[in-house]
């Protein structure tokens, strides 16, 4: 029996997928969470094989919740469950030890294909998501634009951001530049949104 955790906000959706999984033989949901910073205690708490995360949930993302899996040396696989095939994803994924990245559109029975084969230790990539993510190439941005770029977003100012980085007005000016050339963007709000998009900050 490979024992299941599912996190995902959408309590709807959560109790669908539980509930369909709780159909095949050999998969046990055994934990369910709605929040991302609650995954580490309860994988802590139930011990199970694979840990399904939704990427998008509150507290904290799927990814930085399997980060955190990772760094903790939790021994459970991790199957990621997104509906965006965002290429910075994919890859931050993968840095992250993640074994399983399903569309969360896919069928219940691809996701418990999915669960299956990465908890016999292999991997298991939707085919769409990945062609997404190769087409897209690499992430173009620095550390630092991406840094400047997610406080963009957030609808910080240039006098705030140069404050909380220690830089000059001006020094950002030339990183939020230089980001929007590389995005092809004509505004730094554009910019931020399309790496945000993209999946790189």
């Amino acid at each position: 029996m490979i024992r299941i955790l599912l996190a995902d906000d959408e309590h709807l959706i959560r109790g669908a997928v539980a509930a369909l999984l709780g159909l095949e033989a050999d998969l046990d949901v055994v934990a369910e969470v709605g929040r991302g910073d609650e995954v580490t205690a309860a994988v802590a708490e139930h011990d199970p094989d694979v840990a399904v995360l939704d990427i998008e949930m509150p507290g904290l993302d799927g990814l930085t919740a399997a980060e955190e899996l990772n760094a903790s040396g939790a021994r459970c696989a991790v199957c990621i469950l997104t509906s965006f095939g965002r290429p910075g994803y994919l890859r931050r994924a993968m840095a992250a030890g993640v074994r399983g990245f399903v569309a969360k559109d896919a069928p219940t029975q691809e996701l418990a294909a999915a669960i299956r084969k990465i908890h016999g230790g292999g991997r298991y990539l939707d085919a769409e998501l990945a062609a997404g993510a190769m087409a897209a190439g690499d992430n173009p941005l620095t550390e630092r634009e991406r840094e400047i770029l997610r406080l963009t977003g957030t609808g910080t100012g240039t006098a705030r951001i140069a404050a909380l980085l220690h830089l000059s007005e001006g020094t950002v000016r030339n990183y939020l530049s230089t980001a929007m050339s590389k995005l092809n963007e004509p505004t730094r709000a554009a910019a931020a949104r399309t790496a945000k998009e993209m999946g790189w900050i």
